[in-house]
């Protein structure tokens, strides 16, 4: 997802600590901070403030997302539409995981945190498993069941970023992470039996990225927005399209999913460690790129980020709903001025999804607050306290709200 702070380059402003709690794809909430923070802070900007980069990489990132799937049934018409899908592909995901990892740098099982893993990560994932089931059976006539273990579209994101989370302190505890997780990564990509539950491939194949985030600190961001970075970016994205364009009529797509072993694709087992490794640095090097040009000051679309967890879950029931309804196969979308349109018009969905107005409405099902399901903590009782015992500052009126 997206966030943009002040402009990029050698003397940008450095970002800030990862110690905020923030999810990656969901946007949750920022908690408040006490006006002593804020004074604190430098230039009176509270540490845990919501930081314009991340929120307009989210942005930005969710924006990738809803085109590559309007792309979807579209590319096989058009071979410049294939290779566009296979570049977006090769990195808007491994973004996204990268920063749900850089923002798990202070998960533990702490009662606050497990709760705000529960409430906003498992019960979106319940919630919307269940829906997508019952819209794919009543709407598209599917005879899909609804099961909570075979995650269904886009609901896998979820359920690996559950998993993500919960196993974060033990890639914190041992002492090479990256490399044990990038051997898991690559034993999942020629191993058949592991199945379908929890869509534990992409689990296993996605989670390098997510440990790669993990291990990030903020000066790692910081090189990509170098001015020579910036600059090769531009060269390197043009050979990508130019690769992607090559590779369209030769490659089974299926690879960018990271869904499937090599052996389910009709690949021989070794296929599978030479093209998840190359996939692998691929989309490192575009994902730079991406982070490359990511503004980091803020714009009108910046306080989006916060919520494309509604943009991402809920534009995929529109999609389908096109999708059912045969409007994918109309001859007025089969064509350059057609493809361009409903491309607009993704971009435009998903940006009207990820309002304040649209969060309001659907908070109940992303964010709910559920305090009649848990005890109450009295460590986090202890802090609201104090919290209330600090006389709240006037915020500066330049400053970001927390929960933007």
């Amino acid at each position: 997802m997206t966030n943009s702070p002040r402009p990029h380059g050698h003397h940008g402003s450095p970002l800030p600590p990862a110690e905020r709690p923030a999810d990656g794809l969901p946007g949750p909430r920022s908690p408040r901070t006490p006006a002593a923070a804020v004074a604190a802070a430098p230039g009176g900007k509270s540490a845990k403030q919501r930081d314009a980069f991340f929120d307009n990489a989210k942005y930005l990132a969710i924006v990738l997302v809803a085109m590559g799937h309007v792309w979807d049934p579209l590319k096989s018409q058009s071979r410049f539409l294939e290779a566009l899908y296979m570049v977006v592909y090769a990195f808007h995901m491994p973004a996204f995981v990268i920063i749900s990892g850089y923002f798990s740098r202070s998960f533990d099982m702490r009662p606050d945190r497990l709760k705000r893993l529960v409430t906003g990560v498992v019960v979106p994932y319940v919630l919307f498993e269940t829906a997508y089931s019952l819209f794919s059976r009543w709407v598209g006539g599917s005879d899909l069941s609804v099961s909570l273990l075979d995650p269904w579209y886009l609901t896998w994101f979820l359920a690996a970023l559950f998993v993500w989370r919960l196993t974060t302190p033990l890639w914190k505890l041992v002492r090479w992470p990256l490399p044990l997780t990038l051997c898991l990564g690559l034993i999942a990509s020629v191993s058949p039996e592991i199945g379908d539950d929890l869509d534990l491939q992409r689990v296993l194949q996605y989670l390098p990225f997510f440990v790669l985030g993990l291990s990030m600190k903020p000066e790692h961001f910081q090189l990509a927005r170098r001015r020579e970075v910036r600059v090769l970016a531009v060269p390197i994205l043009a050979a990508a399209l130019v690769v992607g364009y090559w590779a369209a009529p030769r490659m089974n797509i299926a690879w960018f999913y990271h869904r499937d072993s090599a052996q389910e694709m009709g690949a021989p087992w070794w296929a599978g460690v030479v093209m998840t490794l190359a996939l692998y640095g691929c989309s490192l090097v575009l994902t730079a790129c991406f982070f490359a040009w990511v503004p980091r000051r803020t714009f009108w679309f910046t306080a989006l980020g916060a919520g494309t967890l509604y943009g991402y879950l809920l534009h995929g029931l529109v999609i389908k709903a096109f999708a059912y309804g045969g409007w994918f196969d109309e001859g007025w979308v089969r064509n350059p001025l057609g493809e361009t349109v409903l491309t607009v018009a993704a971009a435009a969905l998903i940006t009207v999804l990820c309002t304040r107005p649209v969060q309001r409405i659907f908070r109940f099902a992303m964010e709910p607050k559920m305090a009649w399901a848990f005890k109450e903590d009295p460590a986090e009782a202890a802090r609201e306290r104090a919290k209330g015992n600090v006389r709240p500052a006037a915020r500066p009126a330049e400053a970001q709200p927390a929960n933007a």
